[in-house]
């Protein structure tokens, strides 16, 4: 499942992911990506990956790097700052060997330090 957080600072993004995410998941959010990058020039998100995040069902990798690659080719130059929030270690360990593909600045956070994920962002 994929959520947009409410609480975000302005200018910055917030998604939350749990459970495991489906490509007709991503394909239904689309849209609601699709709103929340329009505004302003610069791109900053904040991704929390929940707990409960079990990776991807049918479908998901492909909708998954469709949606990204999508946005990373028409606005690669907005890419700001990406914070990546998660206590699975793997994502972790994920984020830190593929980290340099992200444009702009990316860091990943505890589950503990949302606010402080959500004011680097904003940074």
């Amino acid at each position: 499942m994929i959520e947009v957080l409410a609480d975000m600072p302005e200018g910055v993004a917030g998604l939350s992911v749990s459970g495991r995410v489906s490509g007709d998941d991503l394909k239904a959010f689309k849209p609601t990506m699709d709103e929340l990058l329009k505004s302003g020039e610069d791109i900053r998100i904040v991704e929390v990956i929940n707990s409960d995040y079990e990776g991807f069902g049918p479908g998901g990798l492909v909708e998954d790097l469709k949606l990204g690659l999508g946005t990373l080719f028409t606005r690669h130059a907005a890419f700001k700052r990406v914070a990546v929030v998660s206590d699975k270690e793997w994502v972790v360990h994920t984020m830190h060997l593929v980290g340099w593909l992200v444009p702009g600045e990316l860091a990943v956070f505890g589950l503990d330090e949302l606010e402080q994920a959500k004011q680097w962002a904003a940074g």
